[in-house]
Parts: structure tokens; sequence; C-alpha cells
């Protein structure tokens, strides 16, 4: 199970609950406008990175083997996304874990990653036999 997705909401209501406790109503809504500010960051920086994902082909990277070299196991899959500049081909069924994406680059180089609740789990590179 993702603990994130629990703790992080308890969290923020333990710090509004805090706020309140200890600053009143003026706690409650200085609390209240950093959580507010800390989600309006990260949606800003979610949607900059699909903008700039709309612009490349699917499945597209630059660099296959520099991807492959960049990538660490728990990255997530915004982060991959962020370092392409573009989404991954979808390889498996939509919204079937694992969910596999792969990359593509100029000389059919691959990188295959398998994301496990949104997680890198499991990173592989293929490259083509040269003749």
């Amino acid at each position: 199970m993702n603990f994130q997705k629990i703790i992080v909401p308890i969290v923020g209501v333990a710090v509004v609950v805090l706020a309140y406790r200890f600053y009143g109503w003026a706690g409650v809504a200085a609390a209240a406008t950093g959580l507010v500010m800390w989600l309006l960051l990260h949606f800003s920086r979610m949607m900059q990175v699909l903008k700039r994902a709309t612009k490349r082909p699917i499945g597209y990277v630059d660099s296959a083997v520099m991807l492959n070299a960049k990538l660490k196991p728990g990255m997530t899959l915004m982060h991959v996304v962020a370092m392409t500049k573009s989404l991954g081909a979808l390889q498996g069924e939509k919204d079937a874990q694992p969910e596999v994406f792969r990359w593509t680059d100029g000389t059919l180089s691959q990188v295959s990653c398998t994301f496990v609740g949104g997680k890198l789990a499991h990173h592989e590179l293929f490259r083509p036999e040269t003749v």
C-alpha cells in the first residue's frame, strides 16, 4: 500500500490543528495558505512537465543510453517524463499494474521502464545489433 497517499493528508490536517492550537484562527489561515501554496507549486510543476511533453513525439528520447544511465529505482513517472521531455509509449494494457513504458532514440536503442504504483521498479536498455 502507498502510505504517502495516507500520510500527506494526515500531516496536512495535523499542521492545521497544531496551528489552531498555538495561534488560533490566524494560525489556521497561515497554515492553510501554506498548504494551498504547496499544492499549487506541485500542480504548476506537473503542468509544466506535461506542457513540454506535448511538444515531442510519444516514446521518443534524445539518447536512450544517457536516459538509462540517469534512471534509478524509486523515481516517479513524472520525474522520468521530465527527464525525457516526452511521454513514454505504453507497452501493456491501460491501467494495469505493472505499467511498462518504452522510450526510443534515433538509433533505435530503447529503454523499457517498469513502474509499480507510479515508481520505477526496473529499467532495461535494448540496443540494436550492428552489422
